[in-house]
């Protein structure tokens, strides 16, 4: 029988959900506030958390941290409730690493089909790397994750690409692995006519192309330089041994892609429900949170137009107009033709 945490501090709402998952036959444990629920998933021990945001003691993102700080727990499903009106808040939980959310009120069908659904995805995670494990012989890798990553990339064979430079296409059969050294690359998919949307950002430290490799598939997307860019590359056959050799390799991809998968859909929302300045804000500050170095004072957002459109979801058009409404607020300055945030803390309150 599965075990079940419940974090929830409005009572009826509590034992509703607690009453659903017993008559499933799933085992639950509650708690009616952040720190209680964190002292109760470290002795309940369980296979799923539910967890509101908003609450007294401990909020839900207190909670999530703490809970992936435990090595024990960090593979825990973590599943976010949120009213309607803080809807908005479901990026910061998604980018602290939770599995999902359900937004109040719900039926009992999406709680039931929510957590089925990520209890399935957790058992077969498991599942592989158990079956790796045993592939070892039972022997445990003595190598760190560090020194195991630095073995992939270090000495490799460096390719540099210029500013808008192609670096794979869409249907093309993957044969190696690119580890970002250096610039900055997007990855995009394009419709009949040649319209653009980016689907995802790489910065220096990522990996690019282990999406494919790991589903043994096409290309489905294309990848650009969009700066100056140099990539480490890593041959198929090295990738391969990698994670069929060392269980925590193969945990570290699947963490990320798990990480892009929330990404993706957490990027559909806002383009589906999001105003047109929302959109904008939200690929200012997205691109913000990836690129800026912490000990970089001033950033700027240097990118074309149709590039930035293409990450916010917007025509150009509508991008260049709602640039000019934010600078005449003050919220950004353009200096030939990068964009400098100027009022971070007022675009996010735009955003949310």
């Amino acid at each position: 029988m599965k075990k079940v945490l419940i974090i929830e501090d409005n009572q009826e709402l509590r034992s509703n959900i607690a009453e659903i998952l017993e008559l499933s036959h799933y085992r639950t444990q509650t708690a009616d506030n952040g720190k209680a629920g964190l002292e109760m998933a470290l002795e309940f021990q369980p296979d799923l958390i539910i967890c509101d945001v908003m609450m007294p003691e401990l909020d839900g993102y207190g909670v999530i941290q703490a809970i992936q700080k435990n090595p024990g727990m960090a593979q825990t499903p973590f599943i976010f409730l949120t009213a309607k009106s803080e809807k908005d808040d479901i990026r910061k939980a998604m980018d602290l690493g939770a599995d999902d959310y359900l937004t109040k009120p719900f039926f009992a069908t999406e709680l039931l089909t929510v957590i089925e659904t990520r209890i399935k995805k957790m058992e077969l995670i498991r599942q592989d790397i158990s079956q790796q494990l045993e592939k070892d012989n039972g022997h445990t890798d003595s190598l760190s994750e560090v020194t195991l990553f630095q073995s992939l990339t270090e000495g490799r064979v460096i390719n540099r690409y210029k500013k808008k430079q192609v670096i794979f296409t869409e249907g093309n059969h993957p044969n190696r692995l690119y580890y970002v050294l250096k610039g900055k690359v997007k990855a995009y998919k394009s419709n009949d006519s040649g319209k653009e949307l980016v689907t995802e950002l790489y910065r220096p430290g990522d990996f690019l192309g282990h999406v494919s490799l790991l589903e043994n598939s096409v290309y489905k997307m294309n990848a650009e330089a969009m700066e100056d860019t140099e990539l480490a590359v890593i041959p198929k056959e090295d990738f391969m041994e990698l994670i069929n050799n060392h269980p925590q390799a193969l945990r570290k991809f699947v963490q990320l892609l798990a990480s892009d998968v929330s990404e993706k859909e957490e990027r559909l929302i806002n383009m589906a429900y999001n105003s047109l300045r929302k959109k904008v804000a939200d690929a200012l500050l997205a691109l913000q949170a990836k690129y800026k170095n912490n000990n970089e004072q001033e950033f700027s957002i240097d990118i074309s137009r149709e590039s930035l459109a293409s990450i916010s979801g917007t025509a150009t058009e509508s991008l260049i107009r709602t640039l000019s409404d934010f600078k005449q607020e003050e919220l950004i300055a353009i200096k030939d033709g990068k964009i400098f945030i100027t009022n971070t803390s007022k675009l996010e309150r735009m955003y949310n």
